[in-house]
């Protein structure tokens, strides 16, 4: 029989990561293998105070990293002279700060982690690379500051903070007030959770790029919708922020932690529109009332963080409620979890 889940079931499947107050012994056998990854805002090594952390970095990661010939990472532009693995034993940290301390500016370090992860992907060291997209996605500051930029499939080695967009389309009777969803399937031959539903339109921040911007130009390529529609109807809504830990359908290997910020907004659309598939990420769209996307969210049909952005959605509308969803305080909580590492998402949350 197959398993029922409920929301709460499903928000914690996507903001998977243990709470460390919370939860301080799922969180403790968590860490054992995960580092943390430094930076920092001053040229003196001996400033402590402007030492922060921006990501999480597998043991496998490390490892990996721990055994690059020294020649090869000053062939790379990283520093050759860090002891690494004294560095990341005493600390449980990783000083990648140290190790880009010749790259002086983001263009120049996001060159030298290109060539890092154009290593990995030679030497077929890691599963996640064979999904290379030639997508540069940022990694940010304290202060907001652009550190640099990495390849989307290089990203999880960093365990950084991850951004994208996602845009819910529906249509509603003006008479009635009910509510039908546009509902996408991701193509049967996607490299990542093949043939399972989605938002009607999601897509991943490049670095430069505007939330709504990357919107527009994701509708256009995922759904065949005219920018000119977009840019007049969809409504920006805020964010949800969530800790995922990826398993086997998220392409290459399980295990990676991400952080992730998804900027969202609502489509209200007359019936007369109707997405199309474009770009081969979709497979088919499907227009379904409340009580169907409901059914197949208890069936487990959507993309971890898809549901978790269709819960939102239900919350927003007024379909959610405490009155119908026993877990709705803890459910509207963890769709705004306080994510410990820096961005511009900090901003954001700080307006809402």
């Amino acid at each position: 029989m197959a398993k029922n889940y409920s929301n709460l079931d499903l928000i914690n499947h996507c903001d998977a990561f243990p709470y460390e107050k919370t939860q301080p012994e799922e969180y403790a056998a968590q860490m054992k293998d995960v580092f943390l990854v430094e930076w920092s805002d001053s040229s003196d090594a001996s400033d402590k105070s402007a030492v922060y952390h921006i990501g999480y970095m597998l043991r496998a990661v490390v490892d990996a990293l721990v055994g690059i010939p020294k020649p090869t990472l000053a062939a790379m532009g990283l520093a050759s002279d860090v002891d690494l693995a004294a560095a990341i034993s005493s600390s449980r940290s990783v000083p990648l700060h140290q190790l880009l301390r010749r790259q002086t500016t983001e263009p120049a370090r996001t060159a030298a982690l290109g060539r890092l992860s154009q290593y990995w992907r030679e030497g077929d060291a890691f599963a996640v690379l064979r999904g290379w997209r030639d997508e540069p996605w940022p990694v940010y500051g304290r202060s907001g500051e652009l550190l640099f930029s990495m390849e989307r499939a290089a990203v999880g080695f960093l365990g950084a903070v991850r951004y994208g967009v996602h845009m819910t389309a529906y249509v509603q009777n003006a008479a009635t007030g009910d509510m039908q969803i546009w509902v996408p399937r991701r193509a049967a031959n996607k490299s990542t959770y093949p043939s399972m539903l989605d938002n009607t339109v999601a897509g991943g921040l490049m670095t430069g790029e505007d939330p709504f911007e990357c919107v527009v130009r994701e509708a256009d390529e995922e759904a065949s919708l005219p920018g000119a529609v977009v840019r007049a109807n969809a409504k920006p809504v805020g964010i949800i922020t969530y800790i995922y830990i990826t398993d086997e359908r998220a392409g290459g290997e399980s295990g990676y932690i991400y952080p992730e910020v998804e900027w969202i907004y609502d489509l209200p659309l007359p019936a007369a529109t109707v997405p199309q598939p474009k770009d081969g990420e979709v497979e088919s769209f499907m227009l379904c009332s409340v009580a169907e996307v409901r059914e197949q969210l208890a069936q487990g049909l959507y993309k971890p963080n898809c549901a978790v952005v269709l819960i939102d959605f239900m919350v927003r509308h007024g379909l959610l409620t405490r009155e119908n969803e026993p877990d709705y305080d803890a459910i509207v909580s963890r769709l705004h979890r306080v994510l410990p590492f820096p961005g511009p998402h900090h901003a954001e949350s700080n307006t809402a």
